[in-house]
């Protein structure tokens, strides 16, 4: 029987288009929200591709559950989301087409953020459909404060290596190289902004997603132009905001950039003051870091008190 030989390099090349494509394989993470994607890209660097759902400029209360989502979510090793009910209007959808049990609820690639976090302003007594948008687990949006994202990338860190266990020391020690820079940045920004008077730390928001970042830089939330989260303001209320910021000389309005501008740019018009338009996480699909974005955020809402 005749035997061919082929060239060792020959081999070698083959090998590393075939069988070594899956000791190579990256692990695919899918995240809701850029600044999700941000800190898992950071914690898994070389060894994860990561996609986001959310832009930073979409509510993420109301995303678009595009086809090719549901090709993302059906691909994934690991679904990293927000929780407490955030995503709850478009990400069971996509789950349910998805067709991936590993990133059910339950799943060794579910991976709910929340739950390595303690919550802000959770309901202790029924809530009415009337409130507004409220959280019944508590408000979602606690990913402005650089010290919750820090226990998420902690637990990242855990998770991934979990799930990739040869990169696991890769894993936990970007983590918690992440941890540390994440914690510094927190001190040093309330530090900061300690320095304000505290006249000068007063603000009023747009919706009731600031919570964490007020209490983070010890500022004071005055109102918010929305009369309950997620209803559209009305002349009365809006008087009544109008009224607060000149009664408490409040030259600050805060507010993502998916939310609508002129009742806020109107408002601190008549105040004399400015509206901080933010995104509403880092710009990922621009190689943004979440520590860059939460700099910038700090950085034009310092100047601007």
């Amino acid at each position: 029987m005749l035997r061919t030989w082929m060239p060792l390099g020959l081999v070698a090349a083959l090998w590393l288009v075939t069988g070594g494509q899956e000791a190579q394989a990256k692990v695919r993470v899918v995240a809701t929200v850029p600044t999700l994607a941000a800190l898992a890209a950071e914690v898994g660097g070389e060894h994860v591709e990561v996609v986001t759902l959310a832009g930073p400029n979409e509510d993420p209360h109301y995303v678009d559950a595009r086809p090719d989502y549901v090709l993302r979510v059906n691909k994934a090793d690991l679904l990293v989301l927000v929780g407490l009910e955030l995503e709850v209007g478009w990400l069971p959808s996509l789950q349910t087409s998805g067709r991936n049990a590993a990133v059910n609820v339950g799943g060794r690639g579910y991976f709910d953020a929340s739950a390595y976090i303690t919550p802000l302003e959770v309901p202790t007594r029924r809530i009415e459909r009337s409130e507004g948008d409220i959280h019944p687990g508590g408000n979602p949006h606690y990913l402005y404060d650089p010290g919750y994202a820090a226990r998420v990338a902690s637990a990242l860190g855990e998770r991934l290596a979990a799930l990739d266990p040869a990169n696991e020391e890769a894993y936990l020690a970007r983590a918690d190289a992440l941890v540390a820079t994440l914690e510094r940045l927190r001190r040093e920004q309330r530090a900061r902004f300690a320095e304000l008077s505290a006249e000068r730390r007063a603000v009023v928001s747009y919706h009731a997603s600031m919570v964490y970042l007020t209490q983070w830089l010890a500022l004071r939330e005055v109102m918010q132009i929305e009369p309950r989260p997620g209803i559209s303001p009305d002349p009365g209320h809006v008087a009544k905001v109008r009224v607060a910021m000149k009664e408490q000389a409040v030259k600050v309005i805060i507010q993502e950039a998916y939310y609508p501008s002129a009742t806020s740019k109107k408002l601190a018009d008549l105040a004399g003051g400015t509206v901080v338009v933010i995104d509403g996480g880092p710009r990922f699909s621009q190689g943004e870091s979440y520590v860059s974005y939460v700099q910038r955020v700090v950085d034009e809402l310092f100047q601007a008190l």
